[in-house]
């Protein structure tokens, strides 16, 4: 073997060497950056539309069972109904070809430093998942776009201004104390919720329908345009004590005048409910949503919008996508912000 040959073998030894010494510290690195970053994990599992609570009960919550909106699994389960548009993957994909790249991995720690925008060591839900205006290469949407372009889109996002201090107290307790002290529960992300208030003001929302309150952060959302309206909230809860804490929440705000917690399984409920409805936001079961669709559209106005949350790409092969796709009577379109959300009108 010549000397030439021999020096390349060597340098190619090296180099192999060290590349598998670098994999092992990044595997056992990367183990615990998940958690070092505020559980990414956890937010991930924010963009996949869950399924049923844990024994197939409608609803946020399972009875009994800890704190947490919606269970996972079921018909929606995991199963993906279209490519997933996540936030992080968008990031971390730097050539946008839906695939993590060896070079890709080895450089997402020093990506994700790049969206920690507040230099804190952690990763806020607003950091890692500021809103979408389409999905990233689809028709009608921006191209992928390259790291550290989202946490750039976060500087849209600007706190709500309270117009009177009984508009700070409410803002208050909806952004800051509930969640202190009841935890996140899987509530609606601010932005989504703040989408709820301007659509329940546009309409001049005289009567509003929710399914599934949790403890009530969506319905006070809402409740901050009923105040205005002069209108009225009924939620749909099925677990006695999570309805419990939705009322001590409703008190707690000055809104129990305006919103009515309906106890039990809100698949049998809403049929005691009358027409007409302004705006109807579905947050339960989501193997339900069909069924809610179908009991609720004869009721809303003309005019009317229904919202469901959590809808998104993986959505499309869902007999509710194509519900509120292919009805010549509805107009919907996708929020693609917070958790997702589908906005149907019901067309005069």
């Amino acid at each position: 073997m010549k000397v030439l040959d021999r020096i390349c073998l060597v340098v190619g030894i090296v180099v192999v060497g060290a590349a598998l010494v670098r994999l092992v510290n990044y595997s056992q690195s990367w183990a615990g950056l998940g958690a070092g970053i505020g559980g990414i994990g956890a937010l991930a599992e924010e963009a996949i539309p869950p399924g049923p609570p844990p024994g197939g009960a409608p609803g946020r919550e399972a009875p009994g069972g800890p704190p947490g909106r919606e269970g996972r699994g079921g018909p929606f389960g995991r199963a993906p109904f279209g490519p997933p548009r996540i936030p992080l993957m968008t990031t971390l994909d730097t050539d946008g070809d839906g695939i993590l790249s060896a070079q890709e991995i080895a450089q997402a720690p020093e990506t994700l430093k790049k969206l920690d925008k507040n230099s804190d060591g952690q990763l806020t839900r607003e950091e890692l998942f500021p809103p979408l205006q389409g999905p990233p290469g689809g028709p009608g949407g921006p191209p992928p776009m390259a790291a550290g372009q989202l946490a750039g889109q976060g500087s849209l996002i600007t706190p709500p201004q309270a117009k009177d201090e009984e508009e700070k107290k409410l803002l208050s307790l909806i952004l800051e104390e509930i969640p202190r002290e009841q935890g996140r529960r899987m509530n609606v992300p601010p932005v989504d919720g703040r989408m709820l208030r301007f659509l329940a003001e546009v309409l001049d929302a005289k009567t509003i329908v929710e399914i599934g309150t949790s403890n009530g952060v969506s319905a006070m959302w809402m409740g901050l345009a009923l105040r205005k309206t002069g209108g009225k909230l009924i939620t749909h809860e099925i677990d006695p004590q999570t309805a419990a804490i939705a009322r001590k929440n409703f008190e707690r705000a000055g809104l129990s005048e305006i919103i009515t917690v309906v106890e039990g399984d809100a698949h049998k409920t809403i049929t005691q409910l009358k027409g007409p409805i302004d705006l109807v936001f579905i947050d339960a079961d989501k193997e339900g949503y069909p069924d809610y669709l179908q009991k609720l559209l004869p009721l809303v106005r003309p005019g009317g919008v229904i919202c469901a949350h959590n809808v998104n790409a993986r959505w499309a092969d869902s007999p509710f996508f194509k519900a509120i796709t292919t009805d010549g009577n509805l107009e919907t379109f996708f929020y693609t912000a917070g958790g997702g959300m589908s906005i149907t009108l019901k067309k005069r």
